[in-house]
């Protein structure tokens, strides 16, 4: 596996870089051909992030947790692209290496059990028309209604169908319709 460092606001040392290293390079077993993994530790609020994004065969696995310890951060990064890996394996199996979830280590025994996640199943469906705001105005309509995101037409952008979201660092994000068709 091909690794790239990135600190942003820290030094890294070489103990962490060899850790996280060891630990990431376990996930190589997933992969047929060579992965390559970035890896941006950074320190946000007092507390240490670290950001692990796999790229293999046209796929990414990316996971990012803020914790206390930044080894405890690359600890829980790593275990949550494998829980990624092992959730989707019916559907990742064509793009991972032969044999990398057999029974034998499909789960560990230490590991509480997870739910089977049906292929794509829609649970509930919702009907609503969408009206023509601003992105301002669609972010107060998204906070006042306690939701994560938010389907609007923007009026500053031709009346374009736009979503508007919470960030997890912090902040709001947007999603236009480019009008290319």
């Amino acid at each position: 596996m091909k690794f790239t460092f990135t600190e942003k606001r820290m030094d890294s040392s070489e103990d962490l870089r060899a850790y996280a290293t060891k630990k990431i390079g376990k996930l190589d077993k997933f992969f047929k051909n060579e992965a390559e993994a970035f890896v941006t530790f950074s320190i946000e609020r007092g507390r240490f992030l670290a950001e692990i994004t796999i790229h293999n065969n046209g796929m990414y696995y990316r996971a990012s947790e803020l914790t206390n310890d930044m080894y405890a951060s690359v600890d829980s990064g790593v275990a949550a692209i494998e829980r990624q890996i092992r959730r989707n394996k019916t559907r990742l199996e064509k793009r991972l290496r032969e044999g990398a979830l057999s029974e034998r280590d499909a789960v560990p025994a230490f590991a509480p059990q997870e739910e089977e996640v049906d292929d794509f199943r829609i649970v509930r469906s919702k009907r609503f028309s969408i009206k023509p705001m601003s992105a301002e105005e669609a972010i107060l309509q998204m906070n006042l209604l306690g939701h994560e995101f938010f389907v609007f037409r923007n009026m500053d952008a031709e009346d374009r169908i736009a979503v508007v979201y919470k960030r997890k660092q912090g902040g709001y994000g947007l999603i236009c319709d480019d009008g290319e068709e």
